[in-house]
């Protein structure tokens, strides 16, 4: 045999019509020329691999040519093993050109090829379409706080303005004493399927049904008031607890509080978005805090204490080690901002602007000299 066409599909010779389609439609997702993307090089040889995979199936799922091609090892000329359409339409060649891949003008939009395939594995059973339920938005808002409300934590009321359900049928979209009836167009499917063309050829495809919109059922009386949707402008109101320790660009999620779903559909989910104020006196990187602080050169000389006001309201003393250089920062252990998975707290760093007096008395200058000698 010129060529062996069960051997092309992986299949027996004594194979059943439903085990040659299953084995086409695999082989043919898998060597799609579709997949080689811009390689031009790969195109080709998926296009001369998936022919002679079309060739073999175009004998083998014919009664007729099966019969001829088992009693001769070929099909006697005038039968044409890959003349016609396959199961995809596919009667032409995916031909590539030195401009690119050739598809030739007119020839049709590409689709979505994930929806091209999933069509024809639920003809053999492999998935079941699931009806769309059109579930409601996701919505994000930004909260500001302040480095000491991040500091301590602190519980905020939102109040946004949204998507909500409809208060006259309870988000249903229709009235529930008068029920709903299998929708007409779908058979309850909430999908139809439609004929498109493309370079490859025809092929059908299940679109969301335009009259059910997916669900498959159709209102015998839709709500009056928002129109079928279940959905209806409105406020939403939420308490949040901000936890201490928390940083600009965190994120909270609450579940279902987003924009309400189509009759009666799951709700989107709230993201609400930290954004930190900034501070006049502490900068901060990540649980760290740095606070620069003006030191006069007597406060360095004599080691005096220095005070500054902590975010929780109280204060820190500091006392300077001696022989400190003033140029570097000093690190006090667990005085910065809290951890936000865990306990303890990061580190405060203080930065000093060592202040020199401008002038100075000649009962200044002598008390200096003096001191420069014990130095």
């Amino acid at each position: 045999m010129k060529n062996d066409y069960y051997k092309i599909l992986g299949v027996d010779h004594g194979a059943s019509a439903e085990e040659i389609k299953k084995a086409f439609y695999k082989l043919a997702h898998q060597y799609h020329p579709h997949k080689a993307g811009k390689d031009e090089k790969k195109f080709k040889e998926l296009n001369e691999k998936f022919k002679e995979i079309n060739e073999a199936y175009q004998v083998l799922s014919d009664k007729g040519k099966r019969a001829q091609y088992d009693s001769f090892g070929h099909i006697p000329e005038g039968a044409s093993a890959g003349g016609g359409e396959g199961p995809f339409g596919f009667g032409q060649d995916f031909s590539s050109s030195a401009g690119g891949f050739g598809f030739e003008e007119g020839s049709g939009d590409l689709g979505d090829l994930g929806d091209f395939f999933e069509s024809f594995f639920e003809d053999l059973g492999v998935r079941q379409r699931r009806r769309t339920y059109r579930r409601g938005s996701d919505m994000e808002i930004i909260q500001e706080i302040s480095l000491e409300e991040a500091f301590k934590g602190v519980r905020r009321h939102l109040q946004y303005k949204t998507l909500i359900a409809c208060d006259k049928c309870k988000g249903l979209g229709y009235d529930k004493k008068e029920g709903q009836n299998t929708c007409s167009v779908c058979a309850g499917r909430g999908e139809i399927r439609e004929n498109r063309r493309t370079f490859f050829g025809s092929f059908s495809q299940n679109r969301v049904c335009p009259q059910c919109r997916g669900f498959g059922e159709v209102p015998n009386k839709a709500c009056s008031e928002c129109k079928g949707s279940g959905q209806q402008t409105g406020l939403r109101e939420v308490d949040i607890d901000i936890i201490p320790g928390v940083a600009e660009g965190q994120i909270i999620k609450l579940k279902g509080l987003g924009e309400a779903g189509e009759r009666g559909s799951e709700a989107g989910d709230l993201y609400v978005r930290i954004k930190e104020k900034p501070h006049q006196f502490f900068h901060r990187e990540g649980d760290d805090l740095y606070f620069k602080q003006e030191l006069k050169l007597t406060e360095a000389l004599l080691g005096k204490k220095i005070r500054i006001k902590d975010l929780s309201g109280g204060f820190l003393d500091i006392e300077l080690p001696p022989g400190f250089n003033f140029k570097e920062k000093l690190r006090n252990h667990g005085k910065g901002m809290p951890h936000l998975h865990g306990a303890g707290r990061g580190n405060l760093y203080l930065e000093f602007d060592l202040k020199l007096p401008q002038k100075l008395s000649e009962k200044a200058k002598k008390i200096i000299e003096e001191l420069d000698k014990e130095i």
